[in-house]
């Protein structure tokens, strides 16, 4: 039986539903927010309320944006005919820290997982379909996750790609198998993306 209140308890269930926090981090959290000033606990409200209301995807690659188009979509010095497929916006975050990439994004907001319920159509694809003639894009370099989901959306990509005549690259040594973009550190990351190879 818990020695909570309601309203913490309920604050505790909450945080547990957050990827990566378990019971007692939640704890700890609620025993952070109850020891915290009523403004700074306001500012982390607003904060929070903040994104949900203003972050969007960007119509172009579908990345994190507050505007139509990403920063990075915007920013005339990347090459629009460079263009790394990635599962998740924080895969973009990743390699944008590794900083040897100078091209495009395009996000697929998720990968094909057959066990989970997600097939090829749960992908978005058509806008990358879109872009390969708009922006008359040379190689696509597919930087899916190096593990049963990430592998087997990087053969559906490379067989719905390959008509179009472009380069198809997949990013190369450094990930091990099993893991996700978002945990590499960023040399490994820079590396990978220079040793990336032709599918």
């Amino acid at each position: 039986m818990s020695t909570y209140t309601e309203s913490v308890e309920r604050l505790i269930e909450k945080l547990t539903r957050l990827p990566g926090i378990g019971r007692r981090s939640a704890e700890r959290m609620v025993t952070y927010i109850l020891d915290a000033p009523k403004e700074e606990v306001a500012a982390m409200v607003e904060a929070i309320t903040r994104v949900k209301e203003t972050v969007r995807s960007c119509k172009v690659c579908n990345n994190l944006s507050e505007q139509e188009l990403c920063r990075i979509c915007q920013d005339l010095r990347r090459r629009k005919d460079l263009v790394c497929i990635v599962e998740r916006p924080n895969d973009v975050t990743a390699l944008e820290k590794a900083g040897s990439f100078a091209g495009t994004y395009h996000v697929l907001m998720g990968s094909i997982s057959p066990l989970e319920g997600r097939g090829p159509n749960d992908l978005k694809v058509q806008g990358l379909l879109n872009r390969i003639k708009q922006d008359n894009v040379k190689e696509i370099v597919i930087a899916t996750d190096a593990d049963t989901e990430g592998e087997t959306t990087a053969i559906y990509l490379t067989k719905l790609l390959k008509p179009y005549g472009v380069r198809i690259t997949r990013i190369g040594v450094g990930i091990p198998m099993g893991s996700n973009l978002e945990y590499a550190d960023s040399a490994t990351l820079a590396r990978a993306m220079d040793a990336r190879r032709e599918i």
